[in-house]
């Protein structure tokens, strides 16, 4: 290892944050670390929120990231404190409690902010971002609302089939024709609804919302753009997120979309970013990413850790993520670009249990999977390969 850096300030305490600390530490770094979060309670894991949590069958404190005390362990620990400002050439972050914070070495992991839609400032409106949301929207679902999910992308897809698997009448709106239209295209999209549909789920997608319909403050309804109205006791909004970047405003970081980094996770001389806010070039695809995914968020936490301590590389992975919905589970390698053309590699799509590729100017660069995690696994290989496709099944 180099000399290291004398102190290191980590901004943000999720998956990324806490995993560059770790890291750090495992890579025999012996400085100062301090690891700033906004929420007061100890770090978690996100990608349970949805589900198991919703769900009821993970008790709130598993979803905990580390103890308190592996978590103090790695330095010092400031919780509950937001941070407001960051001045570059003095290398030093302000605190929304008026405390400045100097370092040698800056990690930005901040995350997303969920987006919002105008007139949700209602009773029975609910975001999912959390874990104390995700403890009131349980709490909310267990009353039998008649529920309506606005968006229909990773969160609002899981939301809708943990709600209607606790027996819940369901509706998910999406303005676009299909769900996760952008995270997989067109073709899965529509078995995406059609699992949805065969579980008893509403699916209104290619409609949007109009307005939200209330009574004394609380939410009664929602008005779609196409003139139905589909009533609502509880309702949902997941309608996607940016990165939580406010605070760096005017610090002289370039912000276009999330942090932008060079291919070793760097922002500026001594400024990094890691996990959803961080916005980088990837070597492999030769593309510009920014990846809202919890494997990301680990992976690019360990490399800004090497990065600081003397072993920088082009942080280029083959991005893998999945979601859970119903008796599906969906997982993926790559990227999964607009036009890219979907051919089937094994199973059988009819029979919900396929992999497929992803193929774009003759290169695989995605490969999705659906409850068939060996198949996959072996696939994952076309996407490191930047294998040229010979694939010539008709796609779902």
């Amino acid at each position: 290892m180099s000399d290291p850096v004398g102190s290191v300030l980590v901004v943000g305490a999720s998956a990324a944050g806490v995993t560059t600390a770790e890291t750090l530490r495992k890579r025999g770094y012996d400085g100062e670390i301090t690891l700033v979060g906004d929420e007061a309670g100890l770090p978690y894991d996100r990608p349970p929120l949805s589900k198991q949590v919703l769900a009821g069958t993970w008790a709130p404190d598993r979803v905990a990231l580390r103890d308190e005390e592996k978590l103090r362990g790695l330095g010092t620990l400031l919780l509950g404190r937001r941070a407001t400002g960051l001045d570059l050439s003095a290398r030093k972050v302000q605190l929304a409690d008026g405390a400045v914070l100097g370092y040698d070495a800056l990690v930005i992991a901040t995350g997303v902010t969920p987006r919002e839609l105008p007139g949700t400032a209602l009773a029975g409106v609910h975001r999912l971002r959390t874990l104390d949301d995700a403890l009131a929207l349980r709490a909310a679902l267990l009353d039998q609302p008649k529920v309506v999910v606005v968006g229909a992308g990773f969160l609002g897809a899981e939301v809708a089939a943990s709600a209607r698997m606790m027996g819940l009448d369901v509706t998910l709106v999406d303005p676009l024709p299909f769900p996760m239209l952008r995270q997989f295209g067109e073709r899965i999209g529509d078995l995406i609804a059609g699992l949805h549909r065969d579980h008893g789920t509403g699916v209104r997608c290619g409609t949007g919302v109009a307005r939200f319909l209330e009574d004394a403050g609380r939410v009664v309804g929602v008005e779609l753009t196409d003139g139905s109205v589909l009533d609502a006791d509880l309702v949902a909004v997941a309608v996607g997120s940016t990165p939580a970047t406010g605070w760096l405003a005017g610090s002289g970081l370039s912000l276009r979309d999330g942090v932008d980094c060079d291919d070793h996770c760097r922002a500026a001389p001594g400024v990094y970013a890691a996990g959803d806010v961080a916005s980088w070039r990837h070597s492999l695809f030769g593309v510009r990413l920014r990846l809202e995914h919890r494997m990301n968020a680990t992976e690019q936490g360990m490399a800004v850790a090497a990065a600081i301590t003397g072993d920088a590389r082009p942080f280029a992975p083959v991005p893998y993520f999945w979601t859970d919905q119903y008796d599906a589970r969906i997982q993926a390698y790559g990227i999964f670009p607009d036009g890219a053309t979907v051919q089937v590699l094994d199973g059988d799509p009819a029979e919900r249990k396929f992999v497929a590729a992803y193929v774009q100017h003759g290169i695989v660069v995605g490969v999705l999977g659906w409850n068939n995690p060996r198949r996959l696994r072996e696939a994952r290989q076309l996407v490191a390969d930047r294998a040229v496709a010979l694939v010539a099944r008709s796609a779902p």
